[in-house]
């Protein structure tokens, strides 16, 4: 068993990581290229007393994620497939999954309106982002996307088993 170490693909202000490293042991990689988003992070981190939060800024769509093959337990690219190379970028967190290790999605839907999100033209459908993580060799777990309520959607994948020696 390895420390269950996470990654947060566009971390932004913490909304995901900071929750997730109150939950975890190991290590959150909140990986960010916005320095507006990541002073806050850092402040957020700091006033929550988090320790096991590192903060990289990183352009990931242009240079990867900077962390090795398959060393962390749990990806997740939460608000990001709608930037440019979605393919590249689950591919890139494919390739940090370790065997057995899980992703999961969420983005803003489709369907309906949302008070924020990027604009409807550019949001993928769910068939593009399920299509996007078989592409990158990840099982995933739901045939039909998860609705999150009111506004998101999304899937649950795993990287396959490492096979025995």
């Amino acid at each position: 068993e390895g420390a269950h170490d996470a990654v947060d693909f566009g971390a932004g202000y913490g909304t995901f990581s900071i929750p997730t490293a109150k939950l975890i042991h190991g290590v959150v990689h909140a990986l960010e290229i916005d320095p507006t988003s990541i002073r806050r992070l850092q402040e957020r981190a700091s006033i929550a007393g988090i320790s096991n939060l590192r903060i990289a800024a990183r352009d990931f769509v242009t240079t990867g994620s900077g962390l090795p093959d398959a060393s962390v337990d749990y990806v997740m690219l939460f608000n990001i497939l709608h930037h440019a190379e979605p393919l590249a970028l689950t591919r890139e967190a494919a390739r940090i999954l370790a065997p057995s290790g899980r992703l999961a999605t969420l983005h803003w839907r489709t369907d309906i309106v949302t008070p924020r999100g990027p604009d409807l033209s550019i949001r993928p459908e769910p068939s593009q982002i399920r299509n996007w993580l078989e592409a990158a060799g990840l099982s995933v777990d739901q045939t039909e996307p998860i609705i999150l309520e009111p506004y998101h959607f999304g899937f649950t994948a795993r990287k396959p088993a490492a096979p025995p020696d």
